[in-house]
């Protein structure tokens, strides 16, 4: 019986509908943007066309501060297609210091050791000469 053919890991596919091209072009320079509605004055995430707040699309790119803490995690076993070389690893969901939840993968850590509330910093992983995509690990 021969091996199932390996899934490539599945790169981003930036949307211009959705607004997503500023953001996976700042990615590429390592800087996270978060979309900011300037007649509510708050972070929304993920890219949208208008706000989630006004409705409008009187927004604008901010950098993020690439601070936060840990909101909570699982230790992924079952990987999904293009992912089987990295497990286990860690998804997490991260509270922002901008206001926003992000959903992201951790680094650099021990799934045993996590805790809510531990603070986390911005990290990159290269996925091609393209893309990078924003992970964190514990501060």
């Amino acid at each position: 019986m021969s091996e199932a053919k390996k899934a490539p890991r599945p790169l981003p596919r930036p949307d211009i509908y959705m607004k997503t091209s500023p953001f996976w072009e700042a990615a590429k320079q390592r800087r996270l943007m978060l979309q900011y509605c300037k007649d509510s004055n708050r972070y929304q995430w993920f890219p949208r066309p208008v706000s989630i707040y006004s409705g409008k699309r009187n927004l604008e790119w901010r950098e993020a501060s690439g601070k936060g803490i840990l909101y909570t995690w699982t230790n992924t076993l079952v990987p999904w297609p293009g992912h089987e070389d990295r497990v286990p690893y860690v998804c997490a969901l991260v509270d922002l210091q901008e206001g926003v939840r992000i959903l992201v993968n951790l680094i650099n850590c021990d799934a045993s050791k996590l805790r809510e509330g531990l603070p986390v910093r911005l990290a990159w992983e290269k996925l091609s000469d393209d893309f990078n995509v924003p992970v964190f690990e514990p501060s």
